[in-house]
């Protein structure tokens, strides 16, 4: 069966295994780096992207990480998972580090603090049906992207200006919302395909 593990150091851990469970694929929690090698793909749930960041230094995952990302391991962010994929975070702490596995820039909090949180029905690409109705929570906003990101769904921000709030670049997906809140798994499904294509070498 397809692996898809969870990085287990903040956010909603369970809400995520259970989405990838209802895609048909294993999603154990990952912890350690020596789990990092024993999954097919991986998700990096909200949280705070500040935090997670200390907690992977401490937990010893970074250069697992890195080296599995580097290798063309797929990898979903939500919310704060977006942050850490991002090449360059603004509004982060100074000495962050990204993984840097998606070529765009993200700002931290964009749409505001806890009360500014909202929802949204968004049409993304590569999902098909009715719009998903996101929850966005103290997210970020994509400000740039480069040339081989796709953008898959906007929303209008508080300024007025439309901004990127799902992306992907070859196997990374990254969303600035969280759908495993939901019960809307379309996501989830969509990186379990992606996954699952990249096991057999299929496009997705």
């Amino acid at each position: 069966m397809t692996v898809i593990g969870v990085l287990a150091l903040q956010g909603d851990v369970r809400e995520h295994q259970r989405a990838l469970q209802e895609a048909g694929v294993d999603a154990p929690a990952v912890r350690r780096p020596a789990e990092v090698a024993h999954v097919d793909g991986l998700v990096i749930p909200g949280g705070e992207s500040t935090t997670i960041d200390k907690l992977i230094t401490a937990f010893g995952l970074r250069e697992p990480l890195r080296q599995r990302l580097a290798g063309g391991m797929p990898v979903y962010g939500s919310c704060a998972g977006m942050i850490l994929l991002a090449s360059t975070i603004l509004d982060g702490r100074p000495d962050q580090e990204p993984l840097a596995t998606i070529e765009m820039t993200v700002r931290r909090n964009a749409f505001g603090r806890q009360v500014d949180s909202f929802e949204a029905d968004l049409a993304v690409a590569g999902i098909a049906g009715a719009p998903m109705r996101a929850v966005f929570i103290r997210a970020p906003w994509v400000e740039s992207v480069g040339q081989d990101v796709r953008v898959l769904a906007t929303v209008t921000g508080p300024d007025g200006a439309t901004h990127p709030v799902a992306v992907r670049q070859g196997n990374a997906l990254a969303t600035s919302f969280h759908p495993e809140v939901t019960g809307d798994h379309r996501v989830h499904a969509l990186f379990a395909d992606m996954v699952r294509s990249a096991q057999t070498g299929a496009p997705s």
